[in-house]
């Protein structure tokens, strides 16, 4: 992960997942360029991705790697064609079905000392199971009744997708492109006064 730029944050998580693509300027940005990167924002997600921290991504190997990747490139395909109106990509439905079906879901019961309690158990890999929960975030993403919504980021340098709360939202953050944005029209404004 690039140490200066933190990926984007706390939007739906299959478009956090988009986001892990990002631009600075004219330098592209990998957020998932390595395994070490991969943790890094497995960390920053603890709160929907606990179950994936600590020693679960000990072992990531490069090929581990590259199924996330393809899952985010494939995620980024249809939430692109969705969000502007357009029928999906057989090839990019079937690999996103096919990542889905991976580790599939069994419920677990377990009691918890006055009642029970069933949590929904994946058998795969754990790279499987994190594939399948990230797949199925970007089905929640693509059902979303609000697809149509999503924005891309206005900064013209910057890639990031949100879903707005407000037809007023035009970053994807205040304070990473908003602020950038309202300063380079002052200073433009000044420069040319």
């Amino acid at each position: 992960m690039n140490a200066d730029i933190i990926p984007l944050t706390g939007e739906l998580l299959g478009l956090d997942l988009i986001n892990t693509r990002a631009r600075s300027g004219a330098d592209s940005i990998d957020h998932l360029a390595t395994p070490d990167s991969l943790r890094a924002w497995v960390a920053l997600e603890v709160e929907r991705l606990g179950e994936f921290g600590g020693d679960a991504l000990a072992k990531v190997t490069q090929a581990d790697l590259a199924l996330i990747r393809s899952l985010r490139e494939c995620a980024s395909q249809l939430v692109d064609q969705v969000r502007h109106g357009k029928a999906p990509s057989d090839t990019s439905l079937r690999e996103l079905n096919q990542t889905l079906s991976a580790a599939p879901v069994h419920l677990e019961l377990r009691w918890g000392g006055s009642s029970m309690a069933a949590e929904p158990r994946r058998t795969g890999s754990v790279i499987a199971d994190l594939a399948a929960h990230l797949a199925e975030a970007v089905a929640f993403v693509l059902t979303d009744p609000g697809v149509r919504t999503i924005r891309k980021c206005e900064a013209e340098d910057c890639t990031m997708l949100f879903l707005p709360a407000s037809n007023r939202r035009r970053w994807c953050a205040a304070a990473r492109c908003g602020n950038r944005m309202r300063v380079a029209r002052y200073y433009q404004r000044h420069k040319d006064s």
